[in-house]
């Protein structure tokens, strides 16, 4: 491997706090994004225009249930990438990382 590859994969998760994605990863991540930001702006237009309150709670439900997905897909990807990695680098600070995250989503 060269080594610009190897210090790619090294900001994964490590001290730099940084995760290297493809081009396909990016773009799909941001357009999930995007999608859910347009979803907050049209809560925030049926709040200005007084929409009915069941209405803008079913509009809220979908946008929770959009940025669900969103963390889904970007665990998913962290657990297969940066985790999967590290556990085999021998790295074992990377589950408990990973088991505090968890905590934090799940409460």
């Amino acid at each position: 491997m060269e080594e610009a590859e190897a210090e790619a994969e090294d900001a994964c998760c490590g001290s730099g706090r940084h995760k290297n994605r493809t081009p396909e990863e990016q773009r799909a991540l941001l357009l999930r994004l995007k999608r859910i930001e347009g979803q907050i702006r049209g809560l925030e237009k049926m709040v200005e225009n007084n929409a009915y309150c069941p209405d803008i709670l079913i509009q809220v439900s979908a946008a929770t249930s959009a940025l669900n997905s969103f963390n889904k897909t970007l665990l998913a990807c962290h657990i297969r990438g940066c985790v999967a990695r590290d556990i085999r680098d021998g790295k074992d600070e990377s589950i408990d990382e990973l088991c505090g995250v968890l905590q934090k989503l799940m409460k």
